[in-house]
């Protein structure tokens, strides 16, 4: 399995939430991009938001960004040593 454009636009939503409280959520405007809203009515669909637009994580959902947020932060660090290829 590879990442696709619809699991990047939905892990990019993910990556969005702020975890260090339960009390914020996120609102997708009606004028943002259709992927965007798309991704945002997919990852509702999963049981992973409140909201089409949004909303609060669900506690499946908060588990998800937890994961997609600390992946973000692996693949964006550089160890100092580390050679490129």
């Amino acid at each position: 399995m590879t990442y696709n454009a619809q699991l990047t636009n939905e892990l990019n939503i993910l990556a969005r939430y702020n975890l260090k409280t339960t009390q914020q959520g996120i609102k997708i405007h009606s004028s943002a991009e259709p992927e965007v809203i798309a991704a945002a009515q997919r990852l509702f669909d999963k049981g992973l938001t409140s909201q089409t637009d949004g909303g609060y994580l669900t506690e499946l959902g908060r588990n998800a960004a937890e994961h997609a947020q600390d992946l973000l932060l692996i693949l964006q660090s550089r160890q100092s040593g580390d050679s490129d290829f």
